[in-house]
């Protein structure tokens, strides 16, 4: 019985099928084919002749589908039903052959059986149109190809060729049904669409055709000469900022377009057109790709309307080249939470002495305006590009357990608690949560000591660490500077500890490195009439430490603020926490770090590719 299955079985379900055979007999060929080209060649040429590739991809899709076509058991199943009902009068009416009769006899039985054989003597398979008889012997100079409509769209898209007038096919959608078929691509000469002519249609024309079609579509065109090849690897970036092709008037078909908003990961699927690639969240892989701008046109295009510009990153006041970026008053963050000099509090049955919540340091933040440093302090990264980057190419990064931790870094408005919340979370657990010391010139005080509440160094020290791009942030406060450094964070990582810093979004590009690795995680106010319930037996703290309500004015310039630092920052923020409720934020928080930590993130590309040549 064994072997007469075995003998049975078609030769594409064994192995790899068909198309694995016939690459076996090419590579054996192709040893014979330099010695005798004459009577090799031949066979050589026609195994590797495309239309005899695609009947073998044709016969083993047609097997597969046979192989898996559902039959039904019975296509009568009341008629047997009746037959086992009869057989029953003849038996013995014991209480099993009572219920079993009863049964039979219900109406509802009866529907679902009577439903069940429409259904199984039913054929659903498409009818497909036959094929016209005048059909050209030059089986390559006209083709019928003939698709099925379903609810997924056609994925191409057509155009009429500015010398000739013939409607081609402009672009084959990577992932829609004339993708998947393989039967069509760009350049293809469309001559009928459901047997209408298409010369001297105008493109609206044929859609308009193509809109009437019911069930199958059938094209009759001139296939193009040369098809393009696609040996393209799949990139993914992140966008800058949002694109809405419904409002962009140079897209080719914006309802091919493919919408997105800043911070959205894409994966880029063709980038064979120089100014509209092919793209699919990662969200939605399953669905069929848009069209997007390519990074070269969006450059070209981002003053346009329907292109939102990133913030641009404050430029070198002598630079002649690029203008300057005013600061708005409004964006300058007040001062956040204001504490008594000795700052500490008990935890796990020791001292633990908070460093970064300083009341000059959250001072010097509002009151340092940059035009008392040096050039090269206002501008510590170099002058930016006039135009940022529409699109970052990202990768997958899982850190290793050996790799220091990734820097976690707090944002958010004045009075929403950031504060709060990060020493919440190094006061839940010192031993792994630590916050990086602040770098200031001014003296060191009695009580303190160096490397606690600051590091102490002078301004000579101070200056060569932000030219050297050392520092995250710094500014100054009554002839002192203050500022968090790189080395600062790198010391609390290399003890083993999660670093957790609070920077202005201002700061967000120069802490952005393959060093630190940051997650930046935006903490957002609530809409106004929550925080009016949640904060209204909080207190405000001010310069001079008067303890205020909120007021409304401050909850709404906290929401506006948020607002804007979303507009701009938004596409680098990893993760959002709304703080509605400070007991369930910072529990989010604490899941949020650890994940960020253990878990898989998109990272740049840059970060992975630095640490690779280090």
């Amino acid at each position: 019985m064994k072997e007469k299955v075995e003998r049975g079985t078609p030769l594409c379900s064994r192995e790899n099928g068909l198309p694995h055979v016939l690459s076996l007999v090419l590579q054996e060929l192709s040893q014979y084919y330099k010695r005798d080209i004459n009577s090799v060649g031949v066979l050589y040429d026609l195994l590797r002749s495309p239309w005899l590739q695609a009947l073998l991809k044709v016969y083993e899709c047609l097997h597969q589908y046979i192989k898996k076509r559902p039959v039904p058991l019975t296509p009568q199943a009341r008629t047997l039903t009746n037959e086992v009902a009869d057989l029953l009068r003849g038996v013995h009416p014991t209480s099993e052959v009572r219920e079993l009769r009863r049964l039979l006899r219900g109406p509802h039985l009866k529907a679902l059986l009577s439903a069940h054989d429409t259904v199984a003597q039913k054929d659903y398979e498409p009818i497909l149109p036959p094929l016209p008889d005048n059909i050209p012997e030059n089986e390559e100079a006209m083709r019928i190809v003939c698709l099925v409509k379903n609810k997924q769209p056609l994925g191409a898209t057509i155009k009429r060729h500015e010398l000739t007038g013939d409607i081609t096919v402009a672009r084959v959608i990577h992932g829609g049904l004339a993708d998947r078929s393989g039967l069509l691509y760009a350049g293809d000469k469309l001559v009928e669409v459901n047997g209408v002519p298409v010369e001297g249609l105008e493109p609206e024309q044929v859609i308009h055709i193509l809109s009437r079609s019911r069930g199958t579509i059938m094209f009759k065109l001139i296939p193009v000469s040369d098809r393009p090849v696609s040996n393209q690897t799949t990139l993914y970036v992140r966008a800058m900022a949002d694109y809405w092709p419904l409002q962009d008037p140079a897209i080719p078909c914006a309802d091919a377009g493919l919408p997105f908003k800043k911070g959205d990961i894409l994966q880029i699927v063709d980038q064979n057109d120089a100014f509209w690639w092919q793209a699919r969240k990662v969200s939605d892989l399953s669905s069929c790709a848009g069209l997007i701008p390519s990074n070269h046109l969006l450059k070209r295009k981002q003053r346009e309307f329907w292109w939102s510009q990133p913030l641009q990153p404050h430029r070198c006041l002598k630079s002649t080249i690029l203008s300057t970026v005013e600061e708005e008053d409004d964006m300058q963050i007040d001062e956040k939470c204001v504490e008594t000099e000795e700052e500490e509090f008990t935890g796990f049955g020791q001292r633990v002495f908070v460093a970064g919540f300083r009341r000059s340091m959250r001072l010097c933040r509002r009151k340092s305006r940059n035009s008392h440093l040096p050039c090269y302090a206002r501008c510590p990264s170099g002058c930016y590009k006039a135009v940022a980057a529409p699109y970052e190419e990202v990768v997958r990064y899982q850190r290793h357990p050996g790799d220091r931790n990734r820097l976690i870094m707090l944002v958010g408005p004045s009075g929403v608690g950031v504060n709060e919340l990060q020493r919440r979370l190094i006061g839940a657990n010192p031993h792994q949560f630590q916050s990086a010391v602040p770098h200031t010139t001014r003296a060191q005080k009695s009580y303190e000591e160096n490397g606690r509440e600051y590091h102490y160094v002078s301004r000579e020290t101070f200056e060569n660490m932000v030219y050297s791009h050392r520092m995250l942030e710094y500014g100054e406060y009554k002839g002192n500077l203050y500022g968090t450094s790189v080395d600062a964070v790198r010391t609390v990582q290399d003890e083993g500890k999660i670093c957790i810093v609070d920077l202005e979004p201002q700061n967000i590009q120069l802490a952005r490195t393959h060093e630190l690795k940051p997650y930046i995680i935006f903490i957002k106010p609530s809409s106004v009439s929550c925080m009016k319930q949640s904060r209204k037996n909080a207190r405000i703290i001010t310069d001079y430490y008067v303890n205020m309500k909120f007021k409304e004015e401050d909850l709404q310039e906290m929401e506006e603020s948020a607002k804007k630092m979303e507009a701009q920052f938004g596409q680098f923020f990893d993760q959002v926490i709304v703080n509605d409720n400070l007991e369930e934020a910072c529990m989010q928080l604490l899941s949020v770090v650890r994940r960020a930590q253990d878990e898989p993130q998109w990272v740049p590309a840059a970060w992975i590719c630095s640490d690779n040549q280090s």
